[in-house]
């Protein structure tokens, strides 16, 4: 079976470190936002923190990232980078960037168990790769 090409651009395995500080700041905004309960703005975190995360753990395992419009052909090249736990991780990434749609496009509010269970599958993906982007 051939992995999905996806489409990508080229980066410098040293930019791994901006990418996911990028996540982090994110990832830090989204707690703090789900501790004053502005769950619309943790929603959007979450994915930009997803987003952000897969490109640092792809820069730095692969020198790549996805420039695709489609988001979820991330999780793909997450998944070509042969880490331990990918496929596991990659199923919190899915869930976020599921919810894409529902949080920035529809005429609704992030409800507060929506965003519990962002937080929850955004900090899965955020920490696994913070470990593996500073162990590289």
């Amino acid at each position: 079976m051939t992995s999905k090409s996806v489409r990508t651009k080229s980066e410098d395995r040293s930019l791994a470190k901006v990418y996911l500080a990028k996540a982090r700041d994110n990832y830090e905004a989204m707690l703090s936002a789900f501790t004053q309960k502005n769950y619309n703005a943790v929603g959007t975190l979450a994915v930009q923190a997803v987003i952000s995360s897969a490109d640092a753990v792809c820069v730095s395992e692969k020198g790549l990232r996805s420039i695709s419009q489609n988001h979820g052909d991330v999780c793909d090249l997450v998944l070509q980078t042969k880490l331990s736990d990918a496929k596991d991780r990659c199923n919190a990434l899915k869930r976020v960037i599921a919810k894409k749609n529902v949080i920035q496009y529809e005429g609704r509010s992030v409800l507060a168990k929506e965003a519990e269970d962002l937080v929850k599958w955004t900090e899965r993906f955020f920490l696994w790769v913070e470990q593996n982007v500073a162990a590289s």
